[in-house]
C-alpha cells in the first residue's frame, strides 16, 4: 500500500534513509578527501561559500523551440544553487559548492556502443554539432515533491541515436556518468556509505529516447551548462522525474534488455524505471499530487506526465501507470 504524508516533508522523509544517517559521515569525509588529495586540489578554498556556477562561454545561433513552456522560468541562481547531484554532495547546496574540484570538463568525450552499427566516440563540440541547437523551456519535477521551469539548450537525442545506426536488438539505452572520485568526491568509498553502486546509471527505452521531447542538454540560460547542472552534457526528459535526465555522460549503451539505473537498483520499492511523473502514484513516504515551484510560496497541484501528456501520453497505451511506476 502507498502511504501518504503530510505536505510539510522533513528532510530526512525526502532523502533515501541510508544517505540520510550517512550525512554527517558525508560531510567529514568530503573534507577529508578534499585536504587529502594533494597536487589534483591544491589551491582550492574548500571552505567556500556556494556560489551560482557562472559559466563564461556563451552559446551562439540558438534557436528558440515551438515545445517550450510559456511558464516564469525561475533565475539562474535557484537553477545553479538547488541541485541534486549526489557525485558533488547530499545536500541541494553542495553540487554549487564542490563544482571548483569538478574543472575542467573539456576535453570530454563521449563513446556510444552495443547494438549499433556504427559504434563510436564523439568529441563533445562534435556532439553540439549534430543538431541545431535550441531553447527548451521545460518543466523540471524532482521525485522529492519540488520543482522548477529551466531554459535548457540542447538538441533531440534521435539526432545522435540516428548517427550511430540502432540494429533491431536495441530495444532500451542505457545512460552512464563519469566516474573520477578525484573530481567527483562523492564517489569516493564510504562517503555514501556504498548506497549507490558508482557510476551512476540510467535507462531508457527506444521509443522514450527518439522522442522529439527528450533532448541532451549543453547549456542553461544562453551558456555551456554549469557543473552543478551536469556539465558539460546531460540528458533532460521533462516528462519523467529528474533523476531519469542522468548528467555529465561518458557512455550510451544500446541493449536488448531494460538495463539496470542507479535508484532502481538502490530503491526498487520507491524508485521504478520508468519513473514518470504521475501524481496518482504517491512515493511510500511523501505524496506526489502536489508540488512546491523553488520561488513560490503555495503549493501547486502536480501535472500528469508534468503537463506533457498530450505529447507522450500514447507511449504508454495499455500500460498499468501504477504498476510500470
Amino acid at each position: 500500500m502507498l502511504i501518504k504524508k503530510p505536505q510539510d516533508i522533513k528532510s530526512s522523509e525526502i532523502t533515501p534513509k541510508e544517505i540520510y544517517l550517512n550525512r554527517r559521515q558525508f560531510m567529514g569525509a568530503a573534507s577529508t578527501a578534499a585536504l587529502a588529495g594533494g597536487a589534483a586540489l591544491a589551491g582550492l578554498d574548500i571552505f567556500g561559500m556556494p556560489a551560482p556556477a557562472r559559466a563564461a562561454q556563451k552559446l551562439a545561433n540558438v534557436k528558440k523551440s515551438s515545445y517550450s513552456t510559456d511558464e516564469k522560468q525561475n533565475s539562474f541562481k535557484d537553477i545553479t544553487t538547488y541541485n541534486n547531484f549526489y557525485e558533488l554532495g547530499v545536500e541541494k547546496t553542495d553540487p554549487a559548492e564542490n563544482a571548483k574540484y569538478f574543472t575542467p570538463t573539456r576535453p570530454w568525450t563521449v563513446a556510444v556502443e552495443g547494438e549499433v552499427k556504427k559504434p563510436k566516440t564523439f568529441d563533445i563540440e562534435a556532439l553540439m554539432k549534430l543538431a541545431p541547437l535550441e531553447e527548451r523551456v521545460y518543466r523540471l519535477r524532482c521525485v522529492e515533491a519540488w520543482s522548477m521551469v529551466i531554459p535548457w539548450i540542447g538538441f533531440p537525442l534521435s539526432a545522435l541515436i540516428k548517427q550511430v545506426e540502432p540494429t533491431n536488438n536495441a530495444k532500451f539505452i542505457q545512460f552512464v556518468t563519469l566516474l573520477d572520485p578525484k573530481r567527483l568526491p562523492g564517489q569516493t568509498p564510504g562517503i555514501f556509505g556504498n548506497v549507490l553502486d558508482w557510476p551512476y546509471t540510467e535507462g531508457l527505452r527506444m521509443d522514450e529516447a527518439m522522442h522529439p521531447l527528450t533532448i541532451l542538454s549543453v547549456g542553461l540560460y544562453g551558456e555551456v551548462l554549469p557543473v552543478p547542472n551536469g556539465a558539460p552534457i546531460r540528458l533532460v526528459v521533462p516528462w519523467k522525474y529528474g533523476f531519469k535526465s542522468i548528467k555529465s555522460i561518458v557512455k550510451v549503451r544500446f541493449v536488448e534488455s531494460q538495463p539496470k539505473t542507479a535508484w532502481n537498483t538502490m530503491q526498487p520499492q520507491e524508485y521504478g524505471f520508468y519513473s514518470n511523473v504521475n501524481p496518482e502514484v504517491d512515493h511510500p513516504r511523501w505524496s506526489q499530487a502536489t508540488e512546491r515551484r523553488i520561488g513560490e510560496f503555495l503549493r501547486r497541484k502536480t501535472l500528469m506526465f508534468n503537463g506533457y501528456g498530450d505529447q507522450v501520453a500514447s507511449l504508454y497505451k495499455g500500460m498499468d501507470l501504477k504498476k510500470f511506476y
